[in-house]
């Protein structure tokens, strides 16, 4: 009988998360190339980019719903043709509306990678799910830094922006390679009832809370990345290099999470993320030169715990809700974040133009620009101290996990 490999199933798993990463980081880091190339504002940037963050939660809710009855085998290949697909239509688009379909197309991928892997690892390493979700969620970090390291490299060596698309060709067929032929699970070790996972949802005043964190905490980690170049372009330190620190951070933090989670228990991690995430944010909002890394080391220790312990929260504190609980909360997300992007694209138009009617010089005005929209994202975390300080304070202390 075939047994089913459980690190072989883990590492492609990470492989294609790392995909997914990498179409974060390379994706902010042509914002100017298509800028130039087609003359796109920042409001425009922000609605193509947000096609990415709407395909997500499509493709994962859709997967939620369908993880009982199918697995996590035909999500996974699912992923890796949306992934094939966007890409190369993204290398080959020519105007606006292309780069939407083709951005949609790598979001619906991105989507089904979370869908099936998140359950396939609480799954397979039930007794430890926030940890394993941790050090699986490390290679989104890890993901982003490989991509910004690539593309800085391609970008000294003047290489355009559609090479730097086609480079994550390569690590999408190492996963496609990775899952061939092999033998996954089906929903053994979590709830698979998809009508006990629905009621538990729509009964859970608990799950609907995490629901609206789970926007501020997404939209305060990926929106910053997303706009990364147009934040920090002019504040004195290479934005990709910034992203590359952030997230290497990130990843590491990742991997030893194991006893952070276990000493400070997931909410109290949660509790003290928001309250670095918002004092970086307010440093990053006055920060130029040496001060830029500084804010950008602080904000990495704020967010790299978010995005994991989130689903992880789910998953043990409210876990009849399943692999679509899962699903919907990540998803949920995605969608709260990809409808921020072009109202973070729009606050750096409003604050850059304002500068400029000013009498600001144009480099200074995108210095004053970026440094207002960080000081507006601050207030996301903010909110995000006080609401898992009550959730801390009422559940977290004394770990009475909800059922």
């Amino acid at each position: 009988m075939e047994t089913i490999n459980k690190s072989r199933l883990f590492n492609a798993s990470c492989v294609a998360l790392i995909v997914t990463a990498m179409t974060f980081a390379i994706r902010a880091g042509i914002m100017n190339e298509l800028n130039a190339d087609f003359g796109f504002n920042d409001s425009q940037l922000g609605v193509m980019n947000s096609m990415a963050f709407f395909g997500f939660p499509v493709s994962m809710i859709i997967g939620g719903l369908l993880y009982p009855k199918i697995g996590p085998k035909p999500l996974m290949w699912i992923a890796f043709g949306c992934h094939v697909l966007g890409l190369i239509l993204t290398i080959t688009a020519g105007s606006f509306i292309p780069l939407l379909i083709s951005t949609f197309f790598i979001g619906l991928a991105n989507g089904a990678v979370e869908a099936a892997a998140n359950p396939l690892i609480a799954d397979i390493y039930h007794d430890d799910q926030t940890t394993m979700l941790n050090k699986f969620h490390v290679w989104f970090p890890g993901g982003i830094v490989i991509g910004a390291l690539i593309a800085q490299v391609m970008e000294k060596y003047n290489m355009s922006w559609q090479m730097q698309i086609a480079v994550m060709i390569v690590p999408t067929i190492i996963y496609g390679v990775m899952i061939l032929g092999q033998k996954f699970p089906k929903a053994e070790n979590i709830e698979s009832d998809i009508s006990k996972n629905v009621t538990s949802m729509l009964a859970s005043p608990l799950f609907w809370f995490m629901i609206l964190c789970m926007g501020l905490t997404a939209t305060t980690e990926l929106g910053t990345g997303q706009f990364i170049e147009r934040l920090l372009g002019a504040a004195g330190a290479p934005p990709l290099i910034i992203l590359a620190i952030v997230t290497g951070l990130m990843a590491v933090g990742r991997y030893f999470a194991g006893p952070v989670i276990h000493k400070f228990n997931p909410v109290g991690v949660l509790f003290g993320s928001a309250i670095i995430a918002t004092l970086a944010l307010l440093l990053l909002s006055k920060a130029e030169g040496p001060m830029v890394y500084l804010g950008a080391i602080l904000f990495s220790c704020g967010v790299m715990y978010f995005w994991p312990t989130m689903i992880g929260f789910v998953s043990e504190y409210i876990p009849k809700t399943g692999a679509l609980g899962m699903s919907v909360i990540g998803g949920a997300g995605m969608l709260i974040t990809g409808a921020s992007l072009p109202k973070i694209g729009g606050l750096l138009d409003s604050q850059r133009k304002a500068a400029l009617d000013s009498g600001i010089a144009e480099n200074a005005a995108d210095l004053v620009a970026g440094q207002g929209t960080l000081g507006m994202i601050m207030y996301l975390p903010a909110i995000l101290i006080i609401a898992f300080g009550i959730l801390y304070f009422t559940i977290g202390k004394n770990q009475a996990k909800s059922h």
